[in-house]
């Protein structure tokens, strides 16, 4: 049965199409220069755009840089120093024969910050990124001031059939060997809830690194060392304010990760984005914009604890409701602490309430806004809003 489905794509193994020219490569024509730097023995390829308190976007497996071409623009032009980076074994960055383990990832983006001297930074990840933010925020916790995980990896993943094949030892080489340009296609569409979105040029894009010929060494390196579910029993230890944004339409991690992952977190909240899938900044990326700047310049200096509500971006800058009535993890605990996502609506409009189900007597969650302590453990914490906001 697995030699049936496999073998058309196999044979699609032997047409490769010719991948795009270095010059046509993103960001070409973006208005970003590419530069590379030598960081933890690895070559890395970034972008390092704008001014003010540090952002760092961590992308997912198998991707690039490429998938924040939305997203840097306008963080930079909002006053934040934007990086971004091809990380080790993907995009056009190094891809050498070991160094794919999470501690590896970790240490690789601290020594990014210390080599571009940034001393704390948000970091922004997305898919397997995610993890690697969290797991920078739980070994390093001084050089993170926040967190936004976007569909991110770390409890579990449910692999499409080609990836779960990739993950077979007798297979895996001849899965990982298979790096076609439709093959990427058919994988990055599989990323959306709607498939339509995908262009040509993000084939190519997307495409490009995938047939370096160290490209299928450097996914098995991946495949065989790293841990897709490093944070379990670990996520209640991480401090710093976390948003948690999920598409929709999510498959390969459904919302319903997201919402432990946020019942875990002492002090997160999480956002469902509608419409998308596991590719929410690609597919939605208005709504992610907004919500990761509303994050950043209110969240931050107001964020309260234990806030972990579900609830769906209606794209007034307002969460909407809570899709299916989902209840709330909190109502259930003792805590009187609410969860509402007070901290991401404008000001005029941060009182609503949700109702507790499951009890006797139904009663209300409300909302307690608080701002950061000082004892979470990482001092950049206790900056002034005007720090968190503003070019420094």
């Amino acid at each position: 049965m697995i030699g049936r489905r496999l073998l058309p794509v196999l044979l699609l193994a032997a047409c490769r199409a010719a991948p795009l020219a270095p010059e046509a490569r993103w960001p070409a024509g973006s208005g970003l220069d590419a530069r590379t730097l030598l960081v933890d023995g690895t070559r890395i390829r970034y972008v390092d755009t704008g001014a003010g308190p540090a952002v760092v976007l961590i992308h997912g497996f198998a991707a690039s840089m490429y998938a924040w071409r939305h997203t840097i623009g306008p963080l930079a032009a909002a006053g934040y120093r934007v990086v971004a980076f091809d990380d080790r074994g993907f995009g056009f960055s190094s891809k050498p024969d070991t160094g794919y383990s999470n501690a590896g990832y970790v240490r690789l983006v601290v020594a990014l910050l210390d080599s571009l001297r940034i001393q704390d930074a948000v970091l922004v990840g997305h898919s397997m990124g995610g993890e690697i933010a969290a797991e920078v925020a739980l070994t390093q916790p001084e050089r993170v001031r926040a967190l936004a995980l976007l569909d991110a990896a770390g409890l579990e993943v449910h692999w499409g059939f080609l990836l779960r094949a990739a993950r077979w030892r007798m297979v895996g080489s001849i899965a990982s060997g298979l790096r076609t340009r439709g093959v990427t296609a058919r994988v990055l569409r599989s990323m959306y809830a709607d498939p339509a979105k995908v262009t040509e040029s993000d084939v190519d894009q997307y495409y490009a690194p995938v047939a370096e010929p160290d490209y299928g060494r450097a996914l098995k390196g991946v495949l065989r060392e790293y841990r897709f579910d490093a944070l379990r029993g670990r996520l209640s230890a991480i401090q710093v304010p976390t948003l948690l944004l999920w598409g929709t339409d999510d498959r390969l991690i459904p919302p319903a990760v997201g919402r432990h992952m946020a019942a875990e977190l002492p002090r997160a909240a999480f956002v469902l984005v509608p419409r998308a899938g596991h590719a929410a900044p690609e597919e939605q990326p208005d709504a992610v914009n907004h919500l990761l700047l509303t994050f950043l310049k209110e969240g931050l200096p107001t964020v309260p604890e234990n806030l972990a509500a579900a609830r769906t971006y209606s794209g007034s800058g307002n969460p909407g409701s809570n899709p299916g009535g989902a209840t709330h993890p909190l109502c259930g605990r003792r805590s009187e602490v609410a969860a509402t996502l007070a901290f991401l609506l404008a000001p005029s409009s941060v009182c609503f309430s949700q109702r507790c189900a499951g009890s006797a007597s139904t009663r209300s969650c409300h909302t307690r806004r608080k701002r950061v302590p000082s004892n979470t453990g990482s001092a950049t914490l206790n900056k002034s809003k005007e720090s968190l906001t503003k070019p420094s």
